[in-house]
């Protein structure tokens, strides 16, 4: 594998070294190709922001610390669930691989835009400790050892229901792989997966409503206008 790793870099380096010289001028495209071409011949292992896609430059290499899955090549996202009903209420890329922490406050006001409610509890996982949120909602981590009661503790257990949304979502939205080009590609397939995982959802509920009155099946559902609850991932 080596062996043949250096012949392709080899094959490069002549291809680059062979347009540079034959071509009469170079255009800003084709600048930027051979840029990218020479950065992917010289980079190595231990370097950062990598090149590993041509046709996507920015594309991350996230690691996920699990056995079957070590590394996930892409860009980050974040998605907000609500606590109840597990409706998408934001879908944000986070461009760069950022720490999870970080990206907190960007998701929470996203989710306060889209609902235009005020946020009381947000349920996160442990990747998301130090992080930099100073809003009024009260972020719940999972797995902390504080004392909590029982009803607190089932709300924080609660968290995990979001991880089944994010495998549908990649699975039947075409969240798993963009065919966009670009970042902006990239922002407007997060929204439309989750825009589309919520329509899925509101068709398969639409026969139960019709087939009893709207008013007694709008009596049924959760009154949540004064305070919102949500899952974030």
């Amino acid at each position: 594998m080596r062996r043949q790793l250096r012949r392709l870099k080899t094959y490069v380096g002549r291809l680059i070294r062979d347009i540079t010289r034959k071509a009469p001028e170079l255009d800003d495209a084709l600048k930027t190709l051979l840029n990218q071409c020479q950065k992917l011949r010289d980079q190595q292992q231990s370097d950062k922001n990598k090149i590993y896609s041509l046709h996507e430059p920015d594309v991350q290499c996230i690691s996920k610390g699990k056995a079957h899955k070590r590394f996930e090549f892409g860009q980050k996202v974040s998605v907000a669930t609500t606590n109840r009903g597990n409706w998408f209420v934001g879908a944000l890329l986070c461009q760069g691989n950022p720490y999870d922490g970080h990206t907190l406050n960007t998701a929470l006001d996203q989710v306060q835009y889209l609902t235009n409610m005020p946020l009381t509890d947000v349920y996160v996982d442990k990747g998301y400790r130090g992080h930099d949120y100073e809003g009024e909602a009260t972020v719940h981590i999972a797995g902390s050892r504080k004392k909590v009661t029982s009803t607190q503790r089932r709300r924080r257990k609660r968290r995990s229901a979001i991880e089944p949304k994010i495998g549908h979502a990649k699975s039947e939205n075409r969240l798993a792989r963009c065919y966009l080009k670009g970042l902006e590609g990239d922002a407007m397939n997060v929204i439309l997966a989750a825009a589309g995982a919520n329509f899925a959802k509101l068709l398969r509920l639409l026969p139960r409503a019709l087939a009893m009155q709207p008013m007694h099946w709008l009596a049924q559902q959760p009154s949540n206008r004064h305070r919102l609850a949500v899952l974030l991932a």
